[in-house]
């Protein structure tokens, strides 16, 4: 089945890419880089952060990178005040939306919420800020949850189901109210389908999921399912 080649041009540079490529991974082959905190290479689109947002000449929407598919002759901006106002907003939402305190957490220095804050110059939250007390579960031998510092990216989820393969996690009602949950919303030392493999901790951006008395730094590693998929694609 033959793949048709399109030609578009993203931020002024034109780029050919095959019809269908969404509009993050045009960009990031072609050396553009847009920031986003849910996405993952080796993972489905999610399109929850909305950090990824973009322009598109012709219209006054502006669109998720992560899940818009190129079309031909598409003008593309990734970078304008227009966007860095509309990322700066969203990650504000996120730090108001739960209780995210750096010098108390686990991944401070190490977190790709704190990181994307610095880069776009966040030093405030113009929102009243949600200060939240969800439980935190450390009945796992190991692997502790603290849903006061989750911005629901569902990177643990995805990678849980398409990596993985046993969906231990999911999430539990909608908007701010949402959460990660184990099984049917037991405990994590109760789960009967959970592997213990660790990749949830090694995706997860923030602190929301940690390996207790491992240094956070040693268990990051973002890049495990787009490895281990290039690895299975090899056979």
């Amino acid at each position: 089945m033959s793949v048709n080649i399109i030609k578009l041009k993203i931020d002024g540079v034109e780029v050919t890419v095959p019809e269908g490529t969404a509009i993050l991974k045009a960009a990031k082959d072609s050396g553009i880089i847009i920031p986003t905190l849910c996405n993952l290479e080796g993972l489905t689109a999610y399109g929850g952060c909305r950090l990824c947002l973009v322009e598109v000449s012709g219209t006054p929407k502006l669109f998720p990178a992560c899940s818009t598919p190129v079309g031909p002759n598409m003008e593309i901006t990734t970078q304008s005040d227009k966007l860095k106002e509309y990322r700066k907003m969203a990650v504000q939402m996120l730090l108001a939306e739960r209780t995210h305190i750096c010098s108390v957490c686990v991944a401070d220095d190490h977190c790709e919420l704190q990181a994307m804050a610095n880069q776009l110059g966040v030093d405030h939250v113009m929102f009243e800020r949600n200060w939240s007390q969800d439980e935190i579960d450390s009945t796992h031998d190991f692997l502790v949850i603290d849903r006061n510092r989750c911005i629901l990216c569902t990177r643990c989820i995805r990678v849980c189901d398409q990596i993985e393969g046993v969906h231990t996690l999911d999430l539990k009602l909608r908007g701010k109210d949402s959460q990660v949950i184990m099984d049917l919303d037991e405990h994590w030392g109760n789960s009967c389908s959970c592997t213990s493999c660790r990749k949830c901790a090694k995706v997860c951006p923030v602190g929301a999921i940690y390996i207790e008395g491992e240094p956070i730094e040693h268990t990051k590693k973002r890049d495990i399912a787009e490895f281990i998929v290039e690895r299975r694609n090899r056979r």
